[in-house]
Formats: structure tokens, sequence, C-alpha cells
């Protein structure tokens, strides 16, 4: 298609064309013809170019493909969290390489119980932590939260439990300067114990045990802050059932601070054994006082206490004496449906009567009298000797 348009201005950029009907063309003067000025008349030929647009399509399609296929199929990948060790007060985590994939890293976290516990410093090279300072037989919950340009990703909870302290399952040795002999019997005392025993120093090592301080794996261990015993500290754990304090079991600590005693397990058995007896005895009633043997009183008021010698005095009547000897309490009478009186004065029956009486009143009397036999004798009416009168008035 050919196009007359009047030039009506030219200036060193752009110039402004007029059509037929008056309108106004910007148009760029560097592609007109050459000594154009104000009043040229020029015509430009407009043609569509389709073997240029298919080319264009095309390179542009190739670069939307590219870059779906850079960012579009791959995205960070969430961390996964494991634990490799645990003792009594501290956790020992690791998880796998972190995937980026094109995105970049912002930060690496660490949280516990949902608080941040601190940021990991060289995410793309450090793939483990150490956590210590906390508390025996308690659980911890840990997880990490990755933030990249792509988004943030969080790991999956892990909840860990430290050990109480008879679980000697988390303490992990790396031996030192030992001699053979030394180390065999190091590694059976650990196998005992059920600790674990390794050949370097890493991030999980609880203790390096030794003699002498020297070599590579002892300057690791103790740049690593890892507390460096002798082979008696194993002992000592096997000894006591429990992990023990490492101060008196230092390359150059005092052998008496060393707290050697009895097992656990034999203080279990005795604690056992004596709160059993202190529940047994609480458990079972108390048996009641024995009461010490002692004479009973007589029916009546007027039968006197026992003496010293064990035999009974009885009470002297109104009438009697000093001299005048008293007469002994009589027995109480048989339990029978007819009672028999006792005869006052005469004779044989008085005279064996009195007999029987001496022989029983021998005897410590060991219970009262019941209320029977004393209403037996009420209703019969009768009267012993020494009831009501002495000695001397009792015919014999």
């Amino acid at each position: 298609m050919l196009i007359s348009l009047t030039v009506g201005k030219v200036d060193a950029g752009v110039a402004v064309l007029l059509t037929q009907d008056k309108r106004l063309i910007e148009f760029p003067s560097i592609l007109l013809p050459p000594n154009i000025s104000s009043g040229s008349i020029v015509d430009i030929a407009v043609a569509r170019n389709l073997a240029s647009e298919t080319a264009s399509q095309s390179a542009f399609q190739s670069l939307q493909n590219s870059i779906f296929t850079t960012f579009g199929q791959r995205s960070p990948s969430p961390p996964v969290l494991r634990c490799r060790n645990a003792t009594q007060t501290s956790v020992v985590l690791e998880w796998d390489p972190i995937q980026l994939a094109t995105a970049e890293l912002r930060s690496l976290s660490l949280y516990r119980n949902g608080s941040k516990a601190g940021s990991i410093p060289r995410p793309t090279e450090v793939q483990s932590t150490k956590i210590s300072g906390l508390a025996v037989d308690t659980e911890y919950v840990f997880h990490l939260v990755l933030r990249t340009s792509a988004g943030t990703y969080a790991s999956e909870k892990l909840a860990v439990k430290t050990h109480k302290m008879t679980d000697l399952s988390g303490i992990t040795i790396t031996p030192g300067v030992l001699p053979a002999p030394l180390r065999d019997s190091l590694e059976t005392a650990v196998e005992r114990i059920g600790a674990k025993l390794i050949d370097t120093v890493r991030i999980d090592t609880t203790h390096f045990v030794c003699i002498e301080g020297r070599g590579q794996m002892w300057e690791k261990a103790v740049e690593m802050n890892i507390p460096v015993v002798r082979p008696e500290w194993v002992e000592g754990c096997e000894r006591e059932g429990r992990i023990v304090g490492v101060r008196g079991y230092y390359l150059n600590a005092d052998p008496r601070l060393r707290q050697v005693g009895p097992g656990v397990g034999v203080q279990n058995q005795e604690g056992g054994r004596q709160s059993t007896q202190n529940r047994n005895s609480r458990g079972q009633p108390q048996p009641p006082p024995q009461p010490q043997p002692h004479p009973s009183p007589g029916p009546t008021e007027s039968q006197g206490e026992e003496s010293s010698h064990g035999s009974p005095t009885p009470a002297r009547s109104n009438g009697a004496t000093d001299d005048t000897p008293a007469s002994p309490p009589p027995p109480p009478p048989p339990k029978n449906d007819h009672p028999v009186e006792p005869k006052l004065a005469g004779g044989d029956d008085e005279h064996k009567l009195r007999r029987e009486d001496g022989d029983r009143l021998r005897k410590p009397i060991e219970r009262a009298p019941s209320s029977e036999s004393t209403e037996e004798e009420e209703e019969g009416g009768g009267h012993t000797p020494g009831d009501g009168g002495s000695f001397s008035e009792v015919a014999l």
C-alpha cells in the first residue's frame, strides 16, 4: 500500500508528516530521504512481513519454554529432620542437604517447642547441630524452617525425650591413647553398659577416654569442649548403674574426689526391703500389750488384798484384834442349779471345807468371781468364815 504524506516539520530526530485529511503523524527523520524539508511530499509503502513475524513468535515461545523448564518444574524441598543421639542433657540433630532448586536461600532456623532456638550458620554446608542444657527425662519438640526466595518451607515436627540418669545408651565414647589391654577392657565395659564406641571425634561424641593428653583427636576433643576422662569413669558408671560426674575422673583430677559407693541395684534392693517392712508394719494391727497378772478382789468388800508373797490377806472385821489371825476368803461356790450352803460350825464337814479352802488359796487368783456366784451367795444367805467375825469365832 502506497501512502503520500506532506512533510510539515523536520527536527533532529522526529519529522511531522501530514495526511490529506490534515492528521499529524510523527515519523523518525532518519528514515526519510536526504534533503527533505518542510512542504516536501514523500511516498511511504506499507506491507506485512509474515516470515519475520513467524520467526519472532517461534523465538518467544522457545524462551517461555526455557523459563518454565528452569524455574517452573522444580521447587525447594522442606528439610528432613532426624535425631542422631540423645543424652541426659543434650540432643544431636541432623538433616539432609537442603534442596533449593533455582531459589535463593534466605535463612534456616531451628525451633524448639514452638519458639525459635537459633539460626543455623552456613546452611548449605552444616547438616547437624547439638543442643545442650536440657532437662533430664524431658520431652522436646523440634522442627526446621527454611526461608527462600520461592517461599517458606517447614520440616515435620520431631519429638525427642532426654534420657534418665540410669539410661546409659546415649553415651558415645571416643578412645584416645590407651594400651591394647586397657582398650580391650574399655570396649567390653562399654558394651556391658549399653553405650557406643566410635573411632573419631564427632559432634555426637559425649566423652573422650584416654590416659595421656596428646594426639590430634585429643586436641579436637578439647577444641569441641568434650570431657576428657580416664577409663575408670566407665567403670564408675557401671558400678553405680547410672551416669556419674566427670569431675573426679579428669586426667589431672584427685582420685579422692570420686564417689565410690554401692551400686544403684543394691541401694534399690535395700530401699525396697525397708519400704516393704514399713508398709507391712503400717498395714498389720499392733498386738495389744499383755496385762501383768494380778489378783482380783473377792466377791465382798471384807476380802483383803494380796500380800507381797502372793497369798491373799483377809481383812479384819470390826471385832478382830491385831493378835487374832484373819481367816482367808472363801472360794467361789460351784456353779450348779442348787448351790450348797456352807455350814458355820461343827464337825468333819467344816474341817474338810477349811482344808480345801487353804489348798485353793495357795494358787494365784486369775480372775474375779462372776456376778452369778455373788448372787447365789446372797440368795443362799450363808456366811463364810471371816465374814462378819474373826478367825477365833469359828469352831474347829
